[in-house]
């Protein structure tokens, strides 16, 4: 990302970042069995993931959840059944920090994802 240890030009470049290095930056922490079985600590988190929220307000840790939609521009994920009430009193999807999640369960629809994980599997333990 970058060279200076200043946390000012840190976030500026973090906003700025082109999407595919943006990318690399919306992970998340494996659950332990899955984090076992591929021999990685972390991955990308995509849409179908079922995610269970470890950090925030109490009213968001309810459980497992599907991750509805993956916000690359701001860096968040949105989360089925997590919304937050608008002034107007009608409910508006809460973005999420991947970092405040656990991958618990993954989407292994996309062949190109499930072959990498695959790879994962059988390499350095």
């Amino acid at each position: 990302m970058t060279k200076s240890t200043k946390a000012r030009k840190q976030r500026k470049a973090r906003a700025n970042a082109p999407l595919h290095k943006k990318r690399r930056m919306v992970v998340a922490h494996l659950d332990v069995p899955l984090m076992k079985e591929y021999n990685v600590r972390s991955l990308t988190v995509r849409k179908g993931d079922m995610v269970k929220v470890i950090r925030g307000h109490k009213d968001f840790k309810s459980g497992e959840a599907k991750v509805a939609s993956v916000d690359m521009k701001n860096m968040k994920i949105i989360i089925e059944n997590i919304t937050i009430p608008k002034a107007d009193g009608t409910q508006k999807p809460k973005p999420i920090d991947p970092s405040d999640v656990v991958i618990t369960k993954l989407d292994l629809s996309d062949p190109w994802r499930k072959e990498k994980l695959e790879s994962l599997k059988g390499g350095a333990s």
